[in-house]
């Protein structure tokens, strides 16, 4: 018998989004070129594909299954507290950019790093706080 799919391993594979959103972005916006970068990006791709078919058939899964509504208005409740938190990281992003020397490319880094923190910083909440009301 397979084991049920938690809400707590859906919130914490969004890391892996993350992490493949600073990939792809670090791809797009480097601007050297090394011979090893095609393998890297292969890598990536594949993991990529594979790592959504993997994905796809989870969230399936969990789709069937029932739902724990602590654990989800646990999740909406750090949801709502990471948009603002999100929101004052991207309007001191901004400001960053127009009164310093960052540019176009920088501002891309600091956002991709800034939903990664926070992607993180998502996982670690939901832990603490599901496992509190447990």
């Amino acid at each position: 018998m397979e084991k049920k799919v938690s809400l707590k391993e859906l919130v914490g594979t969004k890391i892996i989004y993350a992490g493949l959103i600073a990939a792809y972005y670090w791809m797009w916006a480097r601007q050297d070129w090394h011979n090893y970068y095609d393998a890297i990006q292969n890598a990536v791709f594949l993991f990529t594909i594979l790592f959504f078919i993997l994905q796809a058939s989870r969230i399936r899964r969990y789709s069937k299954e029932e739902k724990d509504q602590q654990a989800i208005q646990t999740l909406r409740r750090i949801d709502a507290i990471l948009l603002r938190v999100l929101t004052a990281a991207a309007v001191a992003i901004a400001f960053a950019c127009a009164v310093t020397f960052f540019d176009g490319r920088m501002a891309g880094y600091a956002l991709v790093g800034t939903i990664f923190a926070l992607t993180v910083l998502r996982t670690i909440l939901f832990c603490v706080m599901a496992a509190g009301k447990s």
